[in-house]
């Protein structure tokens, strides 16, 4: 691991390392068990100022943990498939295989996405060929340099290799393709075409994490009740993360109306969570392209309708634009909340186009949420979670598992059996 993420300039480059990778994967077989041993480690090891301020570094390492890992691999490849055993069932023996190498296309604006992506792979016992994006290089350089600590004897190092390239050069996007035989592949409408159209193998199998948006709802009952604080604070801390550009970040806070109840309190609460969070993390430097965004979108909301109204400070730091009910805002980003008001939120959730990833929700009643989630999952909801968690990655994500889809599931039936 002399060169954490090496870069890369021909195809041949690409497949002659690819052949050392796949015969880690191939040859020398390692449990899920096992590589959950060493991402705990690796999690452990993500400390002090430097790595605790890359955005997302806090969930990375609640996802390496052994309590999150292993019930996500029992559920996906069985209790044995924990210990890469054989499994009977009903007189077939069924056992986990990997595929070989996994190559991983991560989106350019999540910096954790690298490692998150190839976890999920060497979970199947997969060795990963990762694409970093241009500006995620020394975030990605940073998480990767503690898997020394974590991995002494090289069990998963050996079988990761992360590079660097131009993404306009073609020559090494098909080289990449051609040399896996599986594909992650996170991002954007045109990124997600255009890697799929690449030549891979005619084996090769696919997990495809395209565009998506997330919303979050509340009912009367939470906004205006006792907790409506603590609501806040966890609205707050899910449009903080990743700078809202996770397609799990909320855009949108519909507000179910209550008779007696003021929407103005409550938005004074949620703006005074902003500006704590903005406090206890601030961000250091914010593109020019985003600023002019957050200021048309303030205009034009304002400017858009009377009814209308915003909070925000001088600086882009965040905004709060409230509104009553409408067609659901194409996202700014950048701290950019859009409330709106709505008579029921089974009519708002009626209105989803299957562009919605993760519903977050503060819903009173148990009952009346779960009719909620039944109809979100009817119009293509994913992730149905309570507020303060629509970040935390799990399995399934975006409706697919994320170990099984890099793994062959062998079945034997012996010939022994009547």
């Amino acid at each position: 691991m002399s060169d954490l993420v090496r870069t890369v300039d021909s195809p041949q480059e690409i497949t002659d390392a690819v052949q050392p990778l796949r015969a880690a994967a191939l040859e020398r077989a390692v449990a899920p068990a096992q590589v959950i041993e060493i991402l705990e480690r690796w999690g452990e090891a993500l400390k002090g100022p430097a790595l605790e301020a890359i955005p997302g570094v806090a969930f990375l390492k609640l996802w390496m943990r052994r309590g999150t890992l292993e019930p996500i691999v029992v559920r996906e490849l069985g209790s044995g498939g924990l210990r890469g055993e054989w499994q009977d069932e009903r007189g077939t023996r069924l056992r986990v295989f990997p595929l070989g190498v996994v190559g991983h296309w991560p989106a350019g604006n999540i910096e954790i996405q690298p490692v998150l992506s190839l976890s999920c792979a060497l979970l199947g016992g997969n060795a990963c060929l990762v694409r970093v994006p241009g500006g995620l290089l020394e975030e990605t350089r940073a998480i990767i340099e503690k898997l020394r600590e974590a991995d002494p004897r090289a069990t998963l190092t050996a079988r990761i290799l992360t590079v660097s390239f131009e993404h306009e050069r073609t020559d090494l996007q098909r080289a990449m393709a051609a040399a896996v035989d599986g594909a992650m592949i996170w991002g954007g409408t045109e990124a997600v075409t255009q890697i799929r159209a690449l030549p891979f193998p005619h084996w090769a199998r696919f997990a495809i994490f395209g565009p998506r948006l997330s919303v979050a709802a509340m009912d009367g009952a939470s906004w205006s009740g006792p907790d409506r604080d603590s609501w806040c604070r966890r609205i707050a801390r899910d449009v903080w993360q990743f700078d809202q550009q996770a397609c799990s970040s909320p855009q949108t806070l519909f507000l179910e109306r209550r008779s007696g109840a003021d929407v103005a309190e409550f938005v004074e609460l949620l703006s005074e969570a902003f500006k704590t969070e903005n406090r206890l993390h601030p961000r250091p430097t914010i593109h020019p392209a985003l600023t002019s965004a957050i200021c048309l979108a303030r205009a034009s909301w304002i400017l858009g309708d009377r009814a209308h109204r915003a909070v925000f400070p001088a600086t882009p730091d965040w905004t709060i634009l409230l509104g009553e009910d409408r067609p659901m805002p194409a996202p700014t980003q950048g701290h950019t909340l859009y409330v709106l008001v709505v008579d029921s939120l089974l009519q708002a959730i009626e209105r989803f186009d299957g562009t919605v990833q993760t519903l977050g929700l503060a819903i009173s009643d148990a009952a009346r949420e779960a009719a909620l989630a039944h109809a979100a999952g009817e119009k293509g909801v994913d992730r149905i979670v309570k507020l303060g968690r629509m970040h935390v990655f799990g399995s399934p994500w975006d409706g697919t598992d994320m170990i099984r889809p890099m793994v062959r599931l062998v079945r034997h039936q012996p010939s022994s059996a009547d």
